[in-house]
């Protein structure tokens, strides 16, 4: 993998992470866990680049991110395997089974501690700012909080958003 800088990131966020997915990654080397996402996004924020994402705190993965500060963000593309990959690891918990075992990921790990995959075509390695909770009161469409919290569809999203430190292409 090589690096290239944050001002030289040319993708349309929208299609990368509305249309192909990613996977959030928390934790160490030596215990981590990863999750699919699809709400998220990149900006400027406090005079840093940031990525922001979503995360439901019963999530597996958010224990790991509450724990090590650390995060990063791999796109695996949009083929059929991507796919596969994406859909399992959204659908399945690290409490219950291994996901680089169970899906052939095979991580690798950033001179810098992060986390990444070989699989992974481009990956944001970040560190957290700033958590936030979603509130009721505070949504002012209602018809988004009873569309995608109403009866038992769990807790409001973490808000976390983080600074981008590195990138990572895969090629």
């Amino acid at each position: 993998m090589k690096q290239i800088e944050v001002s030289a990131f040319k993708e349309n966020i929208f299609e990368t992470i509305g249309k192909e997915w990613m996977l959030v990654t928390g934790g160490t080397k030596e215990d981590f866990n990863m999750m699919t996402a699809s709400w998220g996004g990149i900006g400027w924020l406090w005079n840093k680049p940031v990525a922001f994402i979503f995360v439901r705190p019963e999530r597996y993965t958010y224990e790991f991110l509450k724990k090590n500060r650390k995060l990063s963000l791999s796109f695996l593309g949009k083929e059929e395997e991507a796919r596969k990959i994406y859909s399992f690891c959204g659908s399945k918990s690290g409490r219950d089974l291994d996901k680089v075992k169970e899906t052939g990921l095979k991580p690798v790990f950033t001179e810098t501690d992060g986390i990444t995959y070989e699989q992974a075509r481009m990956t944001l390695e970040c560190q957290q700012l700033y958590e936030g909770e979603m509130r009721e009161s505070d949504f002012l469409d209602p018809e988004i909080l009873k569309n995608w919290y109403g009866e038992k569809k769990g807790n409001l999203h973490k808000v976390i958003v983080a600074e981008i430190e590195h990138i990572w292409i895969n090629g």
